[in-house]
């Protein structure tokens, strides 16, 4: 996909594998200098390699995302490497666990909500306000598809994932008329080095859709560029489902 994000500074978290190093790449290959977040040093280090081969700019900040001093100091560290501002913040990082709500202990729940929505909220305080005092910004928030489906062994995750699609409506509402457009995009089954331990059974999840098949990291990742993007300019506060079509199937019964 082709878009032009020349002179922007771009914060992807979760950025060294999946769907968050695909949209590195791609938002770092349409001109952004991207900041790059995640745990593991070596694979951070290979994504940042690798847009730089490309004629590409960025940096890795490696950094456990957990709670909100966490992201405050990334928000702090991509402000600086980015020469005072952030342009576009992608918030991928993300855990899903899957399993019955009877064996969900405390910790596991208040690790899926602080990574997956409160370090989000806590970015976006950080970021969206400075956002707004530069002229404006875009922010993509990663969802998925079972934000809006209810599956078994998914509870803790889709509910996590459906008040971060809640917080793309109200950001919006609280940051669209300063110039910083907030949205999502929902994926349906992916194939990533996350989902891998699923085996057969992603496939077998992708095939109730119109689609058929399983998307690439990159189907996504095209996604959220187009959305972080000026050719998304009139686009705030949607939930853009990139699910192969299993939304329109779900809606028509």
């Amino acid at each position: 996909m082709s878009i032009d994000l020349s002179g922007r500074t771009a914060l992807v978290t979760g950025a060294t594998s999946g769907i968050g190093r695909a949209t590195a790449m791609t938002l770092a290959a349409g001109g952004a200098y991207v900041v790059l977040s995640g745990r593991d040093a070596e694979r951070g280090s290979d994504v940042v390699a690798k847009i730089a081969a490309a004629g590409g700019k960025a940096d890795f900040v490696a950094g456990e995302l957990c709670d909100a001093s966490s992201a405050r100091a990334l928000a702090t560290c991509a402000c600086e490497l980015g020469r005072g501002h952030v342009d576009v913040l992608v918030n991928n990082a993300g855990v899903f666990p899957l399993g019955p709500t009877a064996n969900t202990e405390e910790s596991d729940f208040d690790a899926v909500l602080g990574l997956n929505l409160k370090v989000p909220y806590f970015l976006v305080a950080e970021l969206a306000p400075k956002m707004a005092e530069h002229g404006g910004g875009a922010i993509v928030n990663v969802s998925t598809m079972v934000a809006e489906i209810g599956m078994a062994g998914m509870a803790l995750y889709g509910a996590s994932k459906a008040a971060l699609e809640l917080l793309t409506k109200a950001w919006t509402a609280e940051f669209g008329p300063y110039g910083v457009r907030v949205n999502a995009v929902a994926p349906g089954p992916t194939r990533t080095e996350g989902t891998a331990p699923l085996g057969p059974a992603l496939d077998q999840l992708a095939a109730a859709a119109p689609a058929g098949r399983v998307a690439s990291s990159q189907e996504i990742a095209d996604a959220v560029a187009y959305l972080a993007s000026d050719a998304a300019s009139f686009v705030q506060g949607v939930v853009l489902p990139v699910d192969g079509g299993r939304v329109a199937i779900l809606s028509s019964v």
